[in-house]
């Protein structure tokens, strides 16, 4: 045992850092196992360190041996386990972070912090973590393990071995930023090990859509009509009164009034988080009559099972899967048309008719400026005040 002394021996802390150099247990427990002097209790205290979860035995030995060097080195220049806990909780299991993060998120979803797709799409992140560490030769065990080294090795699996797209690579990132924050936040790690990490070229990630010409809009209103027409609805809904997917799967019969011809959309499902009043054109109401979505209670769901009103909930998925599985499918259309291109190609539509301002309020954007994106090109033309205009220059 090392029991090192303070050259000051006039300073009121001990500064005693004793130790035991570490050795591997083996049995029906696996552990790397010393004692290091706790100056809180002033008496030194046994530390184990499991690796039980390592599933082969011979992988299980190899890293209790390299855990042990490691160890060892780190005790020998001034480090000390239970100094060190004060500080963080570095030797606290991944499982239990990750289930003080999953209360962490459930409390801002409860709070609306979080929109729900956020937090199912979270979720979703820490269960593809879980299991691509558990895959690994050798997994993680501990959260002081989620380092540099690690993080990146999961964005390039991300990225690379599940094949996906620069946007869907650089989602990952930004839920994986938030987790170590939430880690450093909580006192699990020192330092954040994703910073080093950058996010891909915006050119790389620019969106794929493209609003549908109307000959495409014209085809897919006839297909509609014959194989769904409550999924025809959903789409007028889109293109017409712009109603965001996950808006559309949250909307029930009480949101709407044909006396004012309108529907309302509660801030606890929109995007901006603020109620907003849209009008219903006739059209769109003319459908809905002849589907006698009103004869159904106020309380369900627009759109459940099969698009039908209905009392259980479902999530907005269901549009987009519909669109792949069977629209694109079935009418040849290329990857640039896609189930949102609605909502810009009756955008676009609408202001080679109406007004700006008319436009922005039924699409509830902020600014004109938003509105004015979608602005076609060939309406945008020379403002004929200003051709002629001349001055004293």
């Amino acid at each position: 045992m090392y029991l090192p002394q303070s050259s000051k021996r006039g300073s009121r802390e001990k500064n005693i850092i004793g130790y035991t150099y570490p050795e591997l247990y083996t049995g029906v427990e696996w552990y790397v196992g010393f004692y290091a002097f706790d100056p809180a209790r002033n008496e030194m205290r046994r530390k184990k360190i499991k690796i039980n979860s390592i599933k082969k035995t011979t992988d299980r030995r190899r890293y209790g041996e390299t855990l042990k060097r490691r160890i060892a080195l780190q005790l020998e220049s001034g480090w000390n386990p239970w100094i060190e806990s004060e500080n963080t909780k570095a030797y606290i299991r991944i499982e239990e972070a990750l289930k003080h993060y999953r209360q962490y998120m459930q409390k801002l979803r409860k709070d609306q912090v979080y929109r729900e797709d956020t937090y199912i799409s979270y979720l979703s992140y820490v269960r593809i973590f879980e299991s691509w560490n558990s895959d690994r030769k050798v997994p993680a065990t501990y959260i002081y393990q989620v380092d540099d080294v690690m993080c990146s090795e999961f964005i390039e699996f991300a990225y690379v071995g599940r094949d996906n797209s620069a946007r869907t690579r650089d989602n990952y990132l930004g839920w994986l930023k938030s987790f170590c924050g939430f880690l450093l936040a909580n006192r699990y790690i020192k330092m954040n090990p994703t910073e080093g990490i950058k996010t891909l070229s915006k050119s790389a990630k620019k969106k794929k859509r493209e609003v549908l010409p109307e000959h495409e809009t014209i085809r897919l209103l006839e297909y509609l009509q014959n194989k769904n027409r409550h999924y025809l609805l959903a789409s007028y809904m889109l293109f017409y009164c712009f109603i965001r997917p996950k808006e559309l799967s949250m909307l029930r019969i009480s949101n709407f009034s044909v006396k004012n011809q309108t529907v309302f959309i509660p801030d606890t499902t929109s995007k901006n988080h603020r109620d907003g009043t849209i009008t219903l054109p006739k059209k769109v109401i003319e459908l809905m009559n002849q589907l006698r979505v009103f004869d159904h209670p106020s309380g369900e769901y627009l759109f459940s099972d099969d698009f039908r009103p209905g009392i259980k909930f479902r999530d907005s998925k269901q549009f987009r899967d519909f669109w792949t599985n069977h629209v694109r499918k079935d009418l040849c259309f290329p990857d640039k048309y896609k189930f949102y291109s609605l909502k810009d190609t009756g955008i676009t539509n609408m202001l080679r008719t109406m007004p700006s301002l008319t436009v922005r309020d039924q699409a509830r954007h902020s600014t004109l400026l938003m509105t004015d994106i979608y602005t076609p090109h060939d309406l945008q033309e020379a403002d004929a005040l200003i051709k002629n205009h001349e001055s004293f220059f």
